[in-house]
């Protein structure tokens, strides 16, 4: 093989294990005893969340910048993807002292 195309093969291959996807995470959030376990989340853009509640009140998960609004009935399971990096607080809308904090990195 002539140097400059070894040299153009080589930069293919670096290019392309670049642009290999970020591995996206599914996470668990649970609600029970009218509490968000864990309280404080980490996480990436892109990431799933699982929002479990294990209570018989229906819940929500209330960003207090507006990103994300989750309805969460009884005893079910709900996902959302997200979507916009920063640290959010969020509540319950029905019970405002379930509070919690999640940090998506981009």
């Amino acid at each position: 093989m002539r140097p400059g195309r070894c040299l153009l093969a080589m930069a293919a291959l670096l290019f392309g294990a670049m642009a290999v996807p970020a591995q996206v995470a599914t996470i668990q959030i649970t609600t029970t005893d009218l509490v968000f376990a864990p309280a404080e989340v980490s996480a990436k853009v892109g990431d799933t969340i699982e929002w479990i509640n294990t209570d018989v009140f229906v819940h929500t998960a209330t960003a207090r910048n507006g990103d994300f609004d989750v309805n969460m009935p009884p005893k079910r399971t709900v996902t959302s993807v997200l979507k916009k990096a920063g640290v959010v607080e969020y509540y319950c809308r029905y019970h405002p002292n379930m509070k919690a904090v999640l940090t998506i990195a981009p």
